[in-house]
């Protein structure tokens, strides 16, 4: 059985210590590829010596909503553009997207997610979309770009958002990656959405070190947790864990062309 956790943040500083341990477990736990995500072009450099020192990784580049205000207009443009086409281990952008639960930048955060689909596109590249109490605004922007620019495809990680949301970000064609949240007892909504996704369009991640999924709630999660959200998806869907394992290997590999 494999596994690829298509969210992490492996270059954070709880890992310093110990992420030759970190990935012994992943790999213990079947999990064969990784897709690491970026919240800052600047960071970039590091996460591509980590695809270096693990051949297990692969990366995106992109700036996250909440860092909004640090666009810097064409520079940051050329910054994204120029990191995605600089290795072959860049599999898309982002992470990018809205986030209007912490930040009130509504309208800057529209401006750079909108850029960013400009770069993904002409690259040809998936993108990896954060979305936080702002889904109605999200599938506006998705539509008003594939109606002027013209089609993208990408995930939507971490998703939490209800099932009448998911359907909407599954009609526009994008995958859609669940968390440890889905282990939470109390995520009905979450389980709910998780029900509802076709085979073909599903993705788990961990998005460590956040979101530690059953039994490691509240402590640092890491890759090796993925399996708990694979185990929970094969559960609320009335499936085997190997058809789980299957299906979200194939499609990750599939939209990030791995």
């Amino acid at each position: 059985m494999q596994l690829i956790d298509t969210h992490v943040h492996v270059n954070f500083d709880l890992f310093k210590e110990d992420l030759d341990s970190v990935c012994n477990r992943w790999q213990s736990a079947g999990v064969s590829k990784l897709v690491h995500s970026c919240v800052h072009p600047d960071e970039f450099e590091s996460i591509k010596q980590l695809c270096l020192r693990f051949p297990q990784l692969y990366c995106s580049v992109g700036l996250h909503p909440l860092d909004a205000q640090k666009w810097q207009g064409e520079k940051t443009y050329q910054q994204i553009l120029q990191s995605a086409k600089s290795h072959p281990k860049v599999v898309a952008i982002g992470e990018m997207g809205l986030d209007f639960y912490k930040d009130d930048q509504q309208e800057l955060q529209k401006e750079v997610f909108w850029q960013q689909l400009i770069i993904a596109q002409q690259l040809n590249k998936p993108v990896i979309i954060h979305c936080r109490d702002a889904a109605t605004s999200l599938q506006d922007i998705l539509c008003k770009f594939i109606r002027e620019k013209g089609k993208v495809t990408g995930v939507m990680h971490c998703w939490a958002g209800n099932p009448e949301e998911t359907q909407w970000f599954l009609d526009l064609g994008m995958y859609i990656s669940f968390s440890g949240v889905v282990t939470f007892k109390n995520a009905k909504t979450v389980h709910s959405s998780a029900a509802i996704v076709p085979g073909d369009r599903l993705l788990i991640e961990t998005d460590c070190p956040f979101l530690a999924p059953s039994p490691y709630r509240g402590k640092r999660n890491e890759p090796a947790y993925v399996i708990h959200v694979a185990e929970k998806l094969a559960q609320i869907r009335g499936v085997s864990l190997d058809t789980i394992a299957r299906q979200t290997y194939d499609n990750a590999c599939r939209l990030f062309n791995i």
